[in-house]
């Protein structure tokens, strides 16, 4: 199957867009995430760091590193089964810690960040084929300053494409890799929504649940080769 990144698109949003439309049980999955921390901390001016948590079984892990030092932050989360990166993974909406040193709700990350020298992050959630928050992306920051302008970025867009909040919001100016992250977030919902709502259509179609559904979808991308987002405008034209 192919992925389809909007023409023009930088390396940063590509990874993300490409990820929205790839079946969960994809064994390229990995390779994603590697790809996606990679290209976060190549590419954002503000970010340090980045990890991807994923939920293995009953466990949280984290699957994708820039680097190695970032894992005692995410193990600190993982210990005490709270802190942001949990939080946008359980819920499918991003969290935005524009300062660590306020966030005592979460023990283990208030300690263990700041003795990085961290001092804000945003977790972003990623989306697969499903439609469903598979990942979170976790970007860390020594400057709270350069990091508030991304984290707006993204909960602005959680808010406009989900929530239905009404006007747009302008977004503040951004580097060129945050508006690539931002703007692969935002892309990704989109593909989200078109995805659901194939899912949808299918049940009605076929008079089958939820799974079958997803796995119609999945058999026409493969016969197309294309990926899931372009599977699902393509049933939704058709109505």
């Amino acid at each position: 199957m192919t992925a389809s990144p909007l023409p023009g698109s930088g390396p940063l949003e590509a990874a993300i867009t490409e990820l929205a439309g790839t079946p969960n049980h994809s064994s390229r999955m990995e390779q994603r995430f590697l790809r996606i921390a990679t290209l976060t901390v190549e590419r954002v001016a503000a970010a340090r760091y980045a990890s991807v948590t994923a939920l293995r079984g009953r466990a949280y892990v984290t699957v994708a590193v820039n680097d190695d030092l970032i894992r005692s932050v995410d193990d600190a989360q993982y210990a005490d089964s709270a802190g942001p990166c949990l939080d946008a993974l359980v819920t499918g909406a991003p969290v935005g810690v524009p300062d660590i040193d306020t966030s005592v709700q979460w023990p283990g990350f208030h300690e263990a960040a700041p003795r990085m020298g961290l001092h804000a992050s945003v977790s972003v959630p990623l989306f697969a084929g499903s439609g469903e928050a598979v990942a979170t992306l976790n970007v860390y920051s020594h400057d709270r300053a350069a990091m508030a302008p991304l984290i707006f970025g993204i909960c602005s867009v959680h808010e406009q494409l989900t929530l239905q909040a009404g006007e747009e919001t302008a977004l503040p100016e951004l580097d060129a890799g945050g508006r690539e992250l931002v703007d692969g977030y935002a892309a990704a919902l989109a593909i989200r929504a078109a995805i659901r709502l194939a899912i949808e259509l299918i049940k009605t179609d076929n008079r089958c649940g939820p799974e079958d559904a997803y796995l119609s979808l999945c058999i026409q991308a493969a016969e197309a080769g294309t990926d899931l987002g372009e599977a699902a405008a393509a049933v939704i034209s058709r109505r």
